[in-house]
């Protein structure tokens, strides 16, 4: 009996410790550029990744604007979660039976930074207030930049605005233009099976919607430009 306490207490403490630490992590990423936990795993699988960290002053302004369109658009409002957001996505699922995606991209940025990927219960509870603990440690320029440089924007490795800028359009991140910043924002809910190198048609007509609310709705990034 000793000795399954014991193990017991070694069980609860290693949780612990795993809850507890990317709240202390979080802050840090104020001054260190981050990775993610796909990249990780592919490094660890020896699958290529290829990022190179691009400052979001250095990104086109039409890329952060697109992303916020079509993955948050009420980023510069929100405290890491949107909860009329994720109360329509429930009573979406209710009454058609199919779930409809409410995450923020705060919540994007916890779960690419500290959790594993595909749909999970466990795994939502876990990020909900990591995403508020990340609004209330870090600017919404820098969340936004850390996510823009850890999203996978590409098949075969491409992390972050620049590679994917780079295998798409064989261009920088720096000089996008609004088309292409919309088609980035389209195929970020699937990079493996969406490409903005070889759009298709669901991916154009997204990029059209989400560069049309660009021009509709010109500050929805406001919070994040320079002063």
């Amino acid at each position: 009996m000793p000795s399954l306490r014991r193990i017991a207490v070694g069980v609860a403490t290693v949780v612990i410790v795993l809850v507890a630490a990317p709240y202390v992590i979080a802050p840090l990423y104020r001054f260190v550029d981050p990775v993610s936990t796909p990249m990780l795993w592919r490094w660890a699988t020896g699958a290529r990744v290829e990022r190179v960290w691009l400052p979001l002053d250095h990104i086109s302004p039409a890329l952060p604007l697109a992303v916020i369109g079509a993955e948050d658009g009420s980023f510069c409002r929100n405290r890491g979660i949107d909860l009329v957001a994720m109360r329509e996505a429930l009573e979406q699922y209710d009454d058609t039976g199919r779930e409809r995606g409410a995450s923020t991209i705060t919540q994007q940025t916890a779960k690419n930074l500290f959790f594993w990927q595909g749909r999970s219960i466990i795994r939502k509870v876990l990020e909900i207030p990591l995403a508020v603990w990340l609004y209330l440690v870090l600017p919404k320029r820098r969340v936004l930049e850390i996510y823009l440089n850890i999203a996978q924007w590409g098949p075969n490795g491409e992390f972050g605005a620049e590679a994917g800028a780079r295998y798409a359009f064989g261009k920088s991140a720096r000089n996008l233009n609004a088309q292409e910043a919309a088609e980035l924002a389209a195929i970020l809910p699937a990079p493996a099976r969406r490409s903005a190198r070889n759009p298709s048609p669901l991916v154009r007509r997204l990029a059209g919607v989400y560069e049309r609310r660009a021009e509709d709705f010109p500050r929805l990034d406001a919070c994040i430009r320079a002063p």
